[in-house]
């Protein structure tokens, strides 16, 4: 019998993110990661896994939703592992699927639970989009980053300095920092003493 490679498929959101308490204390052959939503299509280490593994490999997932995030997705990729002769491990979920030994019981749990991630996922969703609209009814929600010092705020800000005020109290009654102050004060070439 061929030898097997334990190897590990870890994903988070975001580039942020970080990957070290999914399959913790647990060691593999090789790990592959993505740090993007798992709503994208393009996961470019999970292809690289898919085209990586070999039969008899064992392939180790936090957990179901960390693979995919849609039933459909779920179900397509499981049935690609399997089909290549490997196993697939759900750690979380103690779930473990292979080509000739997947009980029915255990694909039924499969998909119960790859519907149920589905559901949660669809509900997170849609309790953000209300949240934004209410906040957006009551004038609280703003897209991108404020603005800390716009000309008015600069304006204010020199007329300030220039009647000797200090520049921590300029900041306070600006709502901005001291750096910020600093930093427009520098682009106006004026001294800050």
């Amino acid at each position: 019998m061929a030898n097997f490679q334990k190897i590990a498929y870890k994903r988070v959101s975001s580039v942020y993110q970080n990957t070290s308490r999914q399959l913790e204390g647990m060691t593999f052959d090789k790990i592959f990661e993505d740090k993007l939503s798992g709503k994208s299509k393009d996961r470019p280490q999970l292809e690289a896994m898919l085209q990586y593994v070999r039969e008899g490999d064992h392939i180790y997932v936090h957990s179901m939703d960390r693979l995919a995030r849609n039933l459909k997705d779920l179900l397509d990729i499981v049935n690609q592992v399997t089909d290549k002769g490997c196993s697939i491990h759900f750690v979380s979920q103690s779930l473990e699927f292979s080509k000739n030994d997947s009980s029915p019981t255990a694909k039924l749990m499969l998909q119960i639970l790859g519907s149920i991630y589905e559901f949660e996922l669809q509900l997170i969703h849609e309790r953000q989009r209300e949240g934004i609209e209410i906040a957006k009814r009551n004038g609280k929600y703003k897209t991108g980053r404020p603005v800390k010092m716009d000309e008015e705020k600069l304006k204010i800000c020199l007329e300030k300095k220039s009647q000797g005020i200090p520049i921590s109290r300029i900041a306070k009654d600006l709502g901005v920092s001291t750096m910020t102050i600093y930093r427009n004060l520098k682009k106006t070439n004026l001294s800050y003493n």
